[in-house]
């Protein structure tokens, strides 16, 4: 069978340590994990200079962060790695839950047709940075990968930061306008600037392994709420590719983790859930909850992203996910910042709109992990109640909590996006859905493809549109075809949408003018305030 062949980075003598440096860099992003590439190649895409550092040499070990939504695939794919992981990854959409040994109810994630990404991908996180890493190679007068390189110490000043670097010839400064801290929940930035998490920390462990196997279990997400393999507690089962399979199993409250990874204690446990079929462990690890996040992300010209700035249980895929849509975020607003098209307040509503969903994902978290581990009679009696009547009581099936399963955050009210004057298509703030299109030449696509990266106009119908700096993408009407319609059924019909550089809808108009687009425009991209402030 095959196990991932770990390789190791070259480090390089950096040019600070070589004669002399070329001086500041507009950006410095600290660790080279999934979210920290993401922005590293995020930022290229817009012709930012980005120096990368990490402590390591090599892609993270075990799969850690596996499953990939719908909208981060969707992400990855506007910056070039989407459908490769697709490719390589397992495919899934059905979850099924059982209490005890049956089972309670299934669900489909994605039952409406017409997307290019599919609802869930299982992808080990190796594989998520190795592609990235190899993207970034894409970009080698823009993107500078440091490996072996750790961040000692961080000054901050009004005007940028100056960072202490470590490396195996020595120590050297760099200075940076931005730092952008994606160096997880054991965060340097974090610690050097003397920022805490705040929020609710759980004592329930977690044992987490991946376990090398044959086994004919479709591709399914499979949750067990006190399964006879492992009385009392939880268990959850995944597919990953290379014939790994994630398993999830509840340990309670007085776990002694380092006890608890031992093969003699694992080995067993595994073998209980999947029966005398030979397995070998891959990697296992031992976990507590956690639903907490710094107060601000934006401290000055540090940024931090993912883990770094909250973390949350991994039942419903919330963690790895809500990094890379931080990511998405960012390095628009951060590219036009660099570039002197907005203000430094554009970065401001980074931390607007990823607070908020990061709050979204605590919250669901939290509600999880309450769900799964009850810590009254009360809330056994509930739990018992809802997964009796939900095998046969639709109604009941809202409340069973075995982590709801990431979804990207609206954005809907919130200060770059222009309200709507009426109810009908896609609201702003929310994310483009996705439709099939058909090029004036006939050959088939998504639309997806044709939005994002900059500021775009969507047309869908015959709608006369003003002339515009930003770029124009008609549906119907002499444009992109909709062989299926969905497009309409999806946005409707003589509407015109400003699409954000992140595929998110910024305002919809059905009556535009010259001045009611450039207003948008300039809301959205942080260079004027509203209208109704002004009139205020």
């Amino acid at each position: 069978m095959t196990r991932y062949a770990y390789t190791t980075f070259p480090y390089e003598k950096p040019a600070e340590l070589a004669g002399g440096g070329p001086g500041r860099r507009p950006v410095v992003v600290v660790g080279a994990g999934p979210v920290g590439l993401a922005v590293a190649v995020d930022l290229a895409m817009h012709a930012i200079p980005v120096v990368v550092l990490d402590d390591n040499d090599r892609v993270s070990v075990g799969s850690r962060a596996i499953c990939w939504s719908k909208r981060t695939l969707e992400i990855f794919d506007r910056l070039g790695v989407g459908r490769r992981m697709v490719e390589k990854g397992v495919t899934w959409k059905v979850g099924r839950l059982f209490h005890r040994d049956r089972e309670v109810y299934a669900f489909d994630l994605l039952p409406e047709p017409g997307h290019r990404m599919p609802a869930f991908v299982n992808l080990q996180q190796y594989y998520v940075e190795e592609y990235l890493a190899e993207r970034a190679a894409d970009f080698p007068d823009l993107i500078e990968l440091r490996w072996k390189n750790r961040v000692a110490g961080v000054a901050t000043r009004l005007d940028g930061v100056t960072l202490t670097v470590e490396t195996p010839d020595g120590a050297y400064a760099l200075e940076a306008d931005w730092l952008v801290a994606c160096d997880g929940v054991r965060s340097t930035v974090r610690g050097a600037l003397g920022l805490d998490f705040a929020g609710e920390a759980f004592e329930e462990r977690f044992l987490i392994a991946d376990v090398e196997m044959k086994a004919p279990f479709p591709p399914e997400r499979w949750f067990w709420f006190e399964p006879p393999f492992h009385a009392g507690q939880s268990a959850l089962l995944h597919k990953q590719p290379d014939d790994i399979w994630r398993i999830d199993l509840q340990l309670g409250p007085d776990a002694d983790p380092e006890v608890e990874k031992r093969p003699e204690k694992v080995i067993p446990r595994i073998r209980a859930m999947v029966g005398e079929r030979p397995f070998e462990l891959d990697w296992v690890s031992v976990y507590s909850f956690q639903c907490r996040r710094l107060e601000r992300f934006v401290h000055g010209r540090v940024v931090f992203a993912g883990d770094s700035a909250h973390v949350v249980s991994p039942f419903g895929a919330r963690g790895g996910n809500g990094g890379i849509q931080d990511a998405d975020n960012l390095a628009w607003k951060l590219a036009r910042v660099i570039r002197g098209e907005a203000g430094s307040g554009l970065i401001d509503t980074y931390d607007e709109e990823r607070i908020r969903a990061a709050d979204e994902n605590i919250l669901n978290s939290a509600r999880s992990t309450h769900f799964m581990t009850p810590k009254s009679e009360a809330e056994r009696t509930f739990r018992a109640a809802v997964l009796r009547l939900a095998a046969t009581e639709p109604f009941a099936r809202r409340f069973v909590n075995s982590g709801r399963l990431s979804l990207p955050a609206g954005l809907s009210g919130l200060s770059l996006q222009t309200p709507a004057e009426d109810r009908e298509g896609v609201e702003p703030g929310r994310v483009c859905p996705d439709a099939p299109v058909t090029g004036t030449d006939g050959k088939a696509g998504y639309l997806l493809d044709r939005l994002g990266g900059d500021f775009c106009w969507l047309a869908i119908g015959d709608l006369p549109v003003p002339p515009s700096r930003e770029r124009l993408v008609r549906v119907g009407g002499g444009g992109l075809g909709d062989p299926d319609g969905l497009v309409a059924a999806r946005y409707g019909t003589d509407v015109l949408y400003l699409i954000r550089p992140d595929q998110h809808v910024a305002a919809r108009l059905r009556r535009p003018t010259a001045a009611m687009m450039a207003e948008a425009v300039a809301r959205a991209g942080g260079v004027a305030r509203r209208s109704d402030e002004r009139a205020a």
